[in-house]
């Protein structure tokens, strides 16, 4: 087993433990939480396709789905995906698919869908340039990707006490963001940037809506 591949399942394990906590610390953020989808309703319309990826517990994709003609929601926990298949039956949701995947497994296909959803995953990636390109070919033309990222901005005293627990394996492996360093991956993934702000009553989480470039 290589040393990616033991990254890769000691990050897994940690997902898969802190499901439950995961679950009730989301219903916590319950205005972020009514702003995030205030903000994404008026970019969705009844016909649409998303894919939800990072989906957690399905707090977001479940609303989503009542919004929406189909969602495919994916996380790579699987306790997280058992939770959110869960909740959605408890709601009667019946147009979302869940599944244990990355966003690189062989079912999504491109140009599948009228929008992605990235709610606090993109700063958990290894390599946010390949998923953000990824995320890119499975749009429709016009597709839009939706986003929201904690911006720690430069590495201070708490960013490097978080890198020391990262690598200890305490917490997964993180990236301190800027904005405007986050906005040039979106545009080198061939995205063209509609609308950012800040969310209201936090200090660095940023909401970004991203359109699929027209290639000429």
């Amino acid at each position: 087993m290589n040393s990616s591949t033991k990254n890769e399942n000691k990050i897994v394990k940690f997902w898969d433990k802190t499901a439950l906590t995961y679950d009730k610390e989301e219903q916590k953020d319950r205005e972020i939480y009514q702003q995030i989808i205030t903000n994404v309703k008026s970019h969705l319309k009844k016909s649409d396709v998303v894919l939800d990826f990072g989906c957690g517990t399905g707090t977001f994709s479940n609303t989503i789905a009542k919004l929406t003609k189909k969602v495919h929601a994916i996380d790579l926990s699987l306790k997280m995906i058992e939770i959110a298949k869960t909740k959605a039956k408890d709601q009667n949701i019946t147009n979302i698919e869940y599944n244990h995947a990355t966003i690189f497994d062989d079912h999504l296909k491109a140009s599948s869908y009228d929008a992605i959803f990235g709610f606090y995953i993109l700063h958990l990636l290894d390599n946010p340039q390949k998923v953000l390109l990824k995320t890119n070919n499975l749009l429709k033309p016009n597709g839009i990707f939706i986003s929201v990222t904690p911006c720690m901005g430069k590495r201070n005293i708490f960013s490097s006490v978080l890198s020391v627990i990262s690598k200890l394996g305490i917490i997964p492996p993180f990236k301190f963001y800027q904005l405007d360093g986050l906005e040039f991956l979106l545009l080198d993934a061939q995205f063209d940037i509609l609308e950012k702000n800040k969310l209201e009553k936090t200090s660095n989480q940023y909401y970004i809506v991203a359109k699929k470039r027209t290639l000429l």
